[in-house]
């Protein structure tokens, strides 16, 4: 077994905190890290981060009072996140919304080398305005031609006006369109846990979307579970119970 931490802290020394926790259990193969690239400092402190090979990676988006649409109007943060992209590393995005998936549009138009993690994508509720639910869908499809675009399958289990339903039923045409333009190499579970459990206690959860992703077959499954986050992170085995693919 093995996870990647995702960090909700806006404290960048609370990157070093994780790493420090991270190394004494090999259960963590790697950190996605707070680092916000519209800091004048960004590259010192990223190399120094980058230091550690637990470190895969920082979140970016509509988080912290950041917002990535904002943010790439601006050169510093262009200029930061090719850095980013040059030293190998991910950039997952945080909470979307129809701006933030045209923003990662536009960012890979930009740099094209920055592989990005979608997080939480089934719980984004397609808005009831037409005009707004075509774009949101041009972007969908568009971040669907490019490889370097990865999706957690996270936040499953959602409210829905005011109600979280615990069947798969529910939610299955959602997944379903999601696996149709991101297909079985590039989709990826993430728990959300512990912020999962304000919708449903994590095996609720996992039980809902390992429900759905076994009809797909052991080969899908297995691509899901763990070989497309190699892919997305490239993170390194730590423990020899850990399974190994050629990408890492």
């Amino acid at each position: 077994m093995g996870a990647i931490e995702v960090e909700c802290s806006p404290w960048f020394e609370d990157n070093q905190w994780v790493l420090e926790i991270a190394a004494q259990d090999s259960i963590v193969v790697g950190t996605v890290g707070n680092l916000d690239p519209d800091q004048k400092d960004f590259g010192n402190r990223l190399e120094q981060l980058h230091r550690n090979p637990l470190f895969r990676g920082i979140r970016y988006g509509n988080l912290w009072g950041r917002s990535l649409a904002e943010g790439l109007s601006k050169p510093r943060v262009i200029s930061n996140l090719k850095v980013l992209a040059d030293t190998g590393l991910a950039m997952d995005t945080a909470n979307p919304d129809p701006p933030l998936l045209a923003a990662v549009v536009r960012l890979t138009d930009q740099i094209a080398g920055l592989r990005v993690v979608i997080d939480h994508l089934p719980q984004l509720e397609p808005p009831r305005d037409m005009s707004a639910r075509t774009a949101l869908q041009a972007s969908l499809l568009e971040l669907g031609k490019r490889p370097q675009v990865y999706v957690k399958m996270s936040e499953v289990l959602h409210p829905v006006g005011g109600h979280v339903h615990y069947d798969l039923d529910f939610y299955r045409s959602r997944l379903d369109e999601t696996w149709d333009i991101f297909g079985p190499d590039r989709l990826i579970y993430g728990s959300d846990w512990p912020n999962s459990d304000h919708s449903a206690p994590l095996r609720q959860e996992l039980e809902v979307v390992r429900h759905y992703i076994h009809t797909k077959g052991a080969v899908v499954t297995e691509k899901f579970f763990w070989k497309n986050s190699i892919a997305a992170y490239r993170w390194i085995k730590r423990a020899p119970g850990q399974p190994a693919s050629s990408a890492s």
